[in-house]
């Protein structure tokens, strides 16, 4: 069995088997997935692209342009498309692969199709993991596609660096359906199909549910495009590169230190996580300025967190 010290080894010499290798490990949450992570954490490079919508909005469609897109300036892309997991086996529809089939062969393209498991934003812990990996392996951008389940999808726009929210006309009572709070989760709102009747009412109505977000949060741009035809890609390839051009590298690894600990408190329960963090690390933002500081990564403070619960259960049932 390949070591751990050898995968982070192999996947800093750009081992493509390396990298599919830690993939499946955090993906299956593997044992020592945790000491990955920890050493990978402060490895990652690039930003992270998050694209989300309701389904049919044509988003694998753009994703496929963003891939052809940044190969043009010899990116290495990496993308993570989250399928919709079977509630009954677990499994998911990958399906990602056929329609991005043009990059499957390029070197520099690195495409893991992922299932949700029933996660209810369409995101689990894994695909911040492997987000965390790519981006360690020199992938930028790291593109995540989404399965789209409506509200929950607030998840994304605490993983990605940028996050587009994908509509398209005709959606009706989808569209309608969205609060406030949906629309404010993309940095960019993207009309796509722009060629289809109904474009100006869209544009319209999201302009309008746009006036109710907080005075003190900036509005997105939107722009309308058509992923096939390839109508108003240009404006928005300019659009991203703008706000990946203002966040600087201290806002962007501030912004994933904190929002990887909240992800890993969450899942290990947070109320203890908390509790456990006053007495490991004197609170939460003692344990925060330690990652920051470089000193500590958010998946060692997780990982100890973790140890030390076991050992208070254990602890306790043998009284």
């Amino acid at each position: 069995m390949t070591s751990t010290a050898d995968i982070i080894r192999d996947i800093g010499e750009g081992s493509i088997r390396a990298i599919a290798r830690a993939l499946s490990r955090v993906e299956n949450g593997s044992p020592d997935s945790a000491d990955i992570l920890d050493v990978l954490f402060g490895k990652q490079q690039g930003f992270t692209l998050g694209i989300t919508g309701p389904p049919g909005a044509g988003k694998s469609t753009l994703v496929n342009r963003m891939i052809t897109r940044y190969r043009t300036t010899d990116n290495s892309v990496g993308v993570i498309a989250v399928d919709p997991s079977s509630p009954f086996t677990g499994g998911a529809l990958l399906g990602d692969r056929i329609r991005m089939q043009s990059h499957a062969s390029d070197p520099k393209v690195f495409i893991r199709s992922m299932g949700s498991r029933g996660h209810l934003g369409g995101l689990s812990g894994a695909t911040r993991d492997a987000s965390c990996v790519l981006s360690a392996a020199g992938y930028s951008p790291v593109i995540i596609e989404t399965v789209g389940v409506g509200q929950a999808e607030v998840e994304i726009a605490d993983l990605a660096h940028i996050t587009l929210l994908v509509l398209v006309p005709g959606l009706g009572d989808d569209v309608q359906s969205m609060k406030a709070g949906i629309m404010e989760i993309g940095d960019i709102i993207v009309l796509n199909k722009a060629d289809r009747n109904g474009i100006d009412q869209l544009e319209s109505y999201v302009k309008a549910s746009l006036e109710f977000m907080p005075a003190d949060l900036k509005k997105p741009e939107v722009i309308r495009i058509s992923a096939v035809s390839g109508e108003g890609l240009e404006d928005l390839w300019g659009a991203i590169d703008r706000l990946v051009a203002a966040q600087t590298g201290e806002e962007k690894t501030a912004r994933s230190a904190v929002k990887t600990l909240n992800g890993i408190l969450t899942e290990n329960g947070i109320i203890i996580s908390e509790k456990l963090l006053e007495i490991e690390y004197n609170g939460r933002k003692a344990a925060e300025e330690l990652i920051l500081a470089g000193q500590l990564s958010p998946y060692a403070i997780g990982k100890k967190l973790l140890e030390r619960a076991e050992g208070m259960f254990k602890h306790n049932g043998s009284k």
